[in-house]
């Protein structure tokens, strides 16, 4: 049996429309893979620079935390971090209505020489310091009102 020479011709290969429209859909495949690629390279620096940033605030709040005095605290600081970036943090302290009792502000900045904002973490926070005490006088008055209450506490509660 014997192939004409229509059938012949036919059975040769792919037409150019054929190719084309392979490459055409192999091209798309490509560009959705390597976008999807980038997004994920792109997720795991964020996440990686978010960890460094929570990293540098965990270290400036130990900082503020170790500090014993006040006026020294109240005064802010600032510090390299391991990455080269700079951190910059400052607190507000206030009195509550217990004595050694405090309210912190904690402010840091984190600023980056690639980056033209500092990223900014504020956090708020009570500690017991004794030695942040200013006014010996006032904290002597918080200690009797405490006092007064436990007592009256103790009183109203049955035996």
């Amino acid at each position: 049996m014997r192939c004409r020479p229509s059938e012949f011709r036919r059975a040769r290969g792919f037409t150019l429309l054929e190719v084309l429209v392979g490459l055409a859909i192999v091209a798309m495949v490509v560009i959705v893979l390597g976008a999807s690629y980038l997004n994920v390279l792109t997720s795991y620096e964020v996440v990686s620079r978010g960890m460094q940033i929570d990293e540098d605030v965990a270290f400036a709040r130990q900082l503020v935390l170790r500090e014993p005095d006040r006026k020294k605290l109240e005064q802010g600081g600032e510090f390299e971090t391991a990455g080269g970036r700079r951190a910059q943090w400052s607190v507000e302290i206030t009195s509550t209505a217990l004595p050694d009792v405090f309210e912190v502000a904690f402010t840091c900045e984190i600023a980056e020489p690639a980056r033209p904002e500092p990223d900014k973490v504020t956090q708020r926070f009570t500690v017991l310091r004794p030695t942040w005490s200013i006014d010996a006088a006032e904290q002597g008055k918080l200690r009797e009102e405490v006092k007064k209450r436990i007592l009256e506490a103790q009183v109203k509660k049955p035996a």
